[in-house]
């Protein structure tokens, strides 16, 4: 017999897979972005000062920035988690460690301002924080705020249990209430900047508070299952 010529048809050759492209953080200029915008304010009034456009006086000017650039970071790192709850956005949550911390950072530089305005006479020091009303709940707005600062990395978390951790967090709002007291108590005449941060801050406790009552309302209405009860046979 011959053999038949017949050829058979050729496979088709499959296409190499395409390389996945892998996925970086989403918005990954955020970080930078926060990290940038928050020195800005800093770099602002060194320039001034450089340059020699500030006020009269100026020690008492740069007091006043850095202050209010600190309760304006820690009111943002407070809105973070009202505005991913109500929103359901994630990346505040991305952000909200970074705010804090520079909140932190520019009330030390208040304070060393301050001390600095008092040639560091801890004498003059003590006694103001002792008599002067405003700048106590300013002292204690920034001592509040380190031990959160200090615990603000994720080994904390782990040591302190998160529950702990949140707890203790808690006093980030206190903080803001001590610091916007300071702002109001300082300028004492016109209110109207402190009150703004002030309804700001209370319109985010009151965020705080709704979600509070309804996952303890959902909690609390949660069917509960009984075991199944044995018979003797």
């Amino acid at each position: 017999m011959e053999a038949a010529n017949e050829t058979l048809p050729a496979r088709p050759v499959r296409a190499a897979p395409r390389p996945v492209p892998r996925r970086g953080a989403p918005l990954p200029w955020l970080q930078p972005g926060i990290f940038i915008g928050a020195l800005t304010p800093l770099a602002a009034i060194v320039l001034r000062a450089y340059q020699g456009n500030l006020s009269a006086n100026p020690i008492a000017e740069i007091i006043n920035e850095l202050g209010l650039t600190a309760l304006v970071l820690l009111v943002a790192s407070l809105a973070c988690t009202p505005a991913r709850r109500l929103f359901g956005w994630t990346w505040p949550t991305r952000i909200r460690r970074e705010l804090g911390l520079f909140a932190f950072f520019y009330g030390v530089l208040h304070f060393l301002m301050y001390l600095t305005d008092q040639s560091i006479d801890l004498g003059i020091i003590v006694e103001d924080v002792a008599q002067r009303p405003f700048i106590t709940v300013g002292f204690f707005a920034l001592v509040l705020m380190v031990p959160l600062a200090f615990t603000s990395t994720s080994d904390s978390v782990r040591r302190l249990g998160f529950r702990r951790w949140q707890r203790l967090h808690y006093l980030a709002y206190a903080a803001g209430v001590l610091a916007i007291v300071h702002f109001l108590w300082r300028v004492k005449i016109d209110v109207s900047q402190p009150m703004i941060y002030a309804s700001v801050l209370g319109a985010l406790l009151l965020v705080r508070v709704a979600f509070w009552m309804r996952q303890r309302s959902q909690t609390h209405n949660q069917p509960t299952t009984t075991p199944r009860s044995r018979t003797v046979g």
